[in-house]
């Protein structure tokens, strides 16, 4: 740390979370650094080092040398229909092993503190609308993806206690932002052009977090005396059903939302033929999270709505599809 500026390692600096919280890092004074797997497409103020692929063997010297805080972005992500024979053992060379080697050699480099990005799958998949995921609930993870960041959160619970390295950990629900990608984008694409969707009957409730949001949060994590040895799940706060979702971003967009009625047990039964159960799952479930221990214990709020995501979100979509435009 030199003159106040703290020097902040991200990894994953590339990706979707990545960008936009390396520019707010440099917005705010701070000295960034960057991991990527190979070449550099970084801000020029950014500096940037080449480590390749993460698992248990990656050396991280370079990138950790004189370092005080690191923000571990970087995973193996959870996709729809995973094609590796094993995927838990995948999953694990990355988000485990990988996440692991790199603390140890954090500690081991005089790191101060550790954000590690996990992920509200560590919780569970679906919640009842009324009551929310909080961080003090068992973990029940139902998938590899969600095994291998409950795996990590311990072995990094155990590396903490070993090494005095200060541990925080960041549970998003479902990010949305400028460059989101998965059903997300596809919704907002079939609600600009206009195709009727079966959602007006969703009666769920699901907590969702800004791109924008998530990046103050994990600032506040990395800096915040109170954050150290934390867990803590982030949200809008603004928690919506499906159908309300699809309202919304129809007015973001300046379109008409063409939701109507159709029963969802008959529309689950039509998934399930098709092979689409956990797609019908993330429309119609309720995933809500209490982000009441983020803001009690290092206050902090969020400072867009969800309205000022979800216009931000669409305004990216239009540059990408300049042809249309907001009605």
């Amino acid at each position: 740390m030199k003159d106040g500026t703290v020097c902040m390692l991200v990894t994953g600096a590339n990706g979707f979370v990545g960008k936009p919280l390396c520019a707010e890092l440099l917005r705010r004074g701070q000295s960034v650094r960057a991991s990527v797997r190979s070449g550099n497409t970084m801000d020029g103020n950014v500096e940037a080092v080449t480590v390749g692929a993460i698992d248990g063997e990656t050396d991280w010297s370079a990138a950790l040398n004189g370092v005080d805080a690191v923000i571990h972005l970087a995973a193996r992500v959870h996709v729809m229909k995973d094609q590796a024979a094993d995927p838990l053992t995948e999953f694990l060379k990355v988000n485990l092993y990988g996440t692991s080697n790199l603390a140890q050699q954090a500690a081991s480099a005089g790191v101060k503190r550790f954000v590690y990005v996990s992920s509200v799958k560590v919780n569970g998949e679906q919640t009842t609308v009324n009551r929310p995921f909080a961080e003090s609930d068992e973990p029940d993870p139902q998938d590899p993806y969600g095994i291998s960041k409950l795996r990590a959160e311990q072995d990094l619970q155990r590396i903490a206690g070993e090494t005095g390295l200060e541990i925080v950990i960041v549970r998003p629900p479902l990010v949305y932002g400028p460059g989101v990608k998965g059903n997300f984008i596809r919704l907002l694409a079939a609600i600009d052009r206009g195709i009727p969707l079966p959602l007006a009957g969703a009666k769920n409730v699901r907590s969702l977090v800004y791109v924008g949001n998530l990046v103050d949060a994990l600032i506040a994590c990395a800096t915040h005396p109170a954050a150290a040895g934390q867990t803590y799940l982030v949200s809008d706060g603004d928690d919506v059903s499906t159908a309300m979702l699809a309202d919304l971003i129809a007015q973001s967009l300046g379109r008409n939302s063409r939701a109507f009625n159709f029963p969802p047990g008959l529309l689950r039964a039509v998934a399930t033929f098709l092979g689409r159960a956990e797609q019908m799952d993330r429309l119609f479930g309720s995933l809500r999270v209490n982000n009441q221990k983020i803001r009690g214990e290092l206050g902090w709020v969020p400072p867009y709505s969800m309205e000022q995501g979800l216009r931000a979100t669409a305004d990216w979509y239009y540059s990408l599809h300049p042809h249309r435009s907001h009605m």
